[in-house]
């Protein structure tokens, strides 16, 4: 989920989500997937797998990052699948049920048996879903020091960002359904977002990686001058929905 700061958050550094902002019309033209693609291959880490003591699925509104945790679970790089997540701001605008409980259903009825997943359905916001996880691991009395953690793919680089703040004594490697920029936006995230939606969202992840760190929730990322310009650009072809104010 990873779309807007927690409520306490928002409270203590006034952050605001431009969602409802009226947006510039948008063009999508191949000079605007030319910029994206830079905004996407930044995002990305690429992280080879490595067996792990759980799959701590970061939940959204793009199911495919359910069917991510059984293709792990079921090559056997976990034998623990967690799934965190509440009602995100895009989410609680689809679903009445929380995001956790229904990509632990997707995960059942994709071959993960039941005793194999632990639900945390609290959480709004990526610190939260560490912090809750860390709180549910803590709870339980359960060893575990390596997670692989899945998530949309432009949110691969901020989940680890905030991931190794929030739980720096543990080890984390990073995942996320594997596809292309073009593949993703003409077939996955989901279908109430458009094109520009997903971009929007891709430039406020990156926002976010820029400012988050000076606020304490994620540890501090370089962002290349080309990365950025190509943020500039986007933003200044009307791509701010999804970006934030302090």
């Amino acid at each position: 989920m990873a779309q807007i700061a927690g409520s306490d958050e928002a409270t203590r550094y006034r952050v605001v989500v431009l969602t409802q902002m009226r947006m510039t019309p948008v063009k999508m033209d191949e000079r605007t997937f030319t910029l994206a693609q830079k905004i996407w291959d930044y995002h990305k880490l690429n992280h080879p797998l490595e067996k792990a003591d759980a799959i701590l699925v970061l939940c959204s509104h793009d199911e495919r990052v359910a069917e991510r945790s059984v293709e792990l679970f079921k090559s056997n790089w976990a034998p623990l699948v967690i799934f965190s997540g509440g009602a995100g701001a895009i989410t609680k605008q689809l679903w009445t049920e929380p995001e956790a409980e229904r990509f632990a259903r997707i995960a059942i009825e994709g071959g993960v048996p039941r005793e194999n997943i632990l639900i945390e359905s609290r959480s709004t916001n990526t610190g939260d879903n560490v912090r809750f996880t860390r709180q549910l691991v803590s709870d339980l009395k359960l060893n575990l020091e390596k997670f692989i953690v899945v998530q949309k793919p432009y949110m691969e680089r901020r989940s680890y960002a905030t991931f190794r703040k929030l739980w720096p004594e543990k080890d984390v490697i990073v995942t996320s359904p594997q596809t292309s920029l073009e593949e993703y936006l003409r077939s996955y995230s989901h279908s109430a977002l458009s094109q520009a939606d997903v971009i929007g969202i891709m430039l406020g992840d990156l926002q976010r990686i820029k400012l988050y760190p000076a606020m304490g929730f994620q540890i501090e990322q370089e962002i290349p001058a080309e990365t950025w310009a190509a943020y500039d650009e986007l933003v200044a072809a009307g791509f701010t929905k999804y970006l934030i104010q302090t």
